[in-house]
């Protein structure tokens, strides 16, 4: 069983990259040379990062102490892990404020200590990081098999998650209709530095672009953003090992289909992966962490003795106005009306900032990326009835491993309301 799975991953691998290198080649004329050439000497190095990663999981495999462990110890190391990359990041804060104070003449003097102390807990922490990696890989992989996604016991693809701080993601659309069309990995950049390449990209090719942070990548092992939040940690693990796992069906092998990959498969398979890592982060919180999650609502049963308060003022409802938003913009894009859509994006993003809602810059782009994670509530997707069917399948399939079997062969938009109907009938 071990050389098999073995054999497995490398099987996987190599199937990942084989995929991934498509889309690599320099085909001259096509847009999105022209596009990667604006991005220059920023596009993120894959192959060093995946050499490492791998090097650092071959190391955990053949002497990590997880296996050894209690799982009261396990969990423990985990708990004092996230706690101190938290106050590693607490001491980064610090730092940037002094940076950033114009009181303060000589930010490097005032910000010593606090910089001995920080590079002194990552060092530690860059120590221990491979062995909580492995914790949580192994609690999320058990799960799996309660879940009955086993085979002999084994969850192929094995779960394997390397945190780290993951690249951007620059995503071009065009102006006159929402589409993905473009998207490159981009190494971490300043504010000014993202602006400044976003600006001359629509300059130049007359098109919307967005450079956007990522929460994990489904590289092999998975890249996943460095967190102090264990629910969210698990939730990306989770996320990541379903697009390992779909990459063997249909739903995974037609992400990287020709149109498929800015159409309708990307968009069912991230909606599903995103609602999975979802429930198995609760689901393992529940096992291990139960402490960590959400408390439930207040019972609307409970009376009061004295009288209701007056109605308050009602709260801004992010989602709905997302919603109402990308609505009225696809209306205006189809009239024909690309500046007044663009002026009403504009409009809106200031809408949100009023509310506390800080959005950079709203643009197809941005509808074209964000839209493709819809989880059934109103959002970026509007009106396409992606996420409210993904939900659907999943409100009436008995199981989690049910509901992953049903969407693993769906590849289109109305394959899945098909399938949705059924199972409301």
């Amino acid at each position: 069983m071990k050389t098999l799975r073995r054999l497995i991953t490398r099987l996987f691998l190599f199937s990942l990259m084989l995929a991934l290198l498509q889309y690599s080649s320099f085909i001259p004329g096509l847009q999105w040379n022209a596009v990667a050439v604006l991005a220059g000497n920023y596009q993120f190095d894959y192959v060093t990062w995946e050499l490492n990663a791998l090097g650092v999981k071959i190391d955990q495999t053949l002497y990590g102490l997880h296996p050894f462990l209690t799982e009261e110890s396990r969990i423990a190391i985990v708990r004092q892990y996230m706690d101190d990359l938290r106050a590693a990041q607490s001491l980064d804060a610090q730092i940037n404020t002094l940076f950033a104070d114009p009181t303060i003449t000589d930010p490097e003097a005032a910000s010593a200590d606090l910089r001995t102390q920080r590079d002194a807990l990552r060092a530690d922490l860059r120590e221990r990081q491979p062995l909580v990696e492995g914790i949580l890989e192994g609690q999320v992989a058990t799960v799996l098999v309660d879940e009955g996604f086993s085979l002999a016991g084994q969850i192929l693809p094995p779960v394997s998650a390397h945190f780290t701080q993951v690249p951007n993601l620059l995503v071009v659309s065009p102006r006159d209709q929402i589409r993905f069309d473009i998207s490159i990995n981009l190494d971490p950049m300043t504010v000014d530095q993202i602006t400044a390449m976003e600006d001359a990209i629509d300059r130049e090719q007359d098109v919307s672009s967005l450079i956007v942070p990522l929460g994990g990548i489904a590289l092999y092992p998975a890249m996943v953003l460095e967190t102090a939040s264990i629910p969210q940690a698990l939730d990306t693990i989770a996320h990541e090992w379903l697009h390992h796992y779909l990459f063997f069906f249909p739903l995974g092998l037609q992400y990287f289909n020709g149109e498929s990959f800015v159409g309708e498969a990307r968009i069912i398979n991230e909606t599903t992966a995103s609602l999975f890592g979802r429930e198995m982060s609760r689901l393992v919180l529940a096992k291990y962490y139960p402490d960590l999650l959400p408390s439930p609502p207040p019972s609307d049963s409970a009376t009061s003795p004295s009288p209701s308060p007056p109605p308050s003022p009602p709260a801004f409802d992010f989602g709905a106005e997302l919603d109402r938003t990308r609505r009225r913009v696809d209306e205006l894009l189809t009239a024909g009306k690309i500046e007044e859509a663009e002026a009403y994006m504009e409009e809106q993003r200031e809408v949100f900032l009023q509310n506390g809602y800080l959005i950079r810059k709203l643009n197809q782009a941005f509808f074209a990326f964000y839209g493709g994670y819809q989880s059934g509530a109103p959002g970026a997707g509007g009106q396409d009835p992606i996420g409210p069917a993904v939900q659907t399948v999943r409100d009436n399939s008995p199981s989690l491993h049910d509901w992953v079997i049903t969407m693993r062969g769906i590849t289109t938009r109305d394959g899945l309301l098909a399938a949705a109907a059924n199972q409301s009938d």
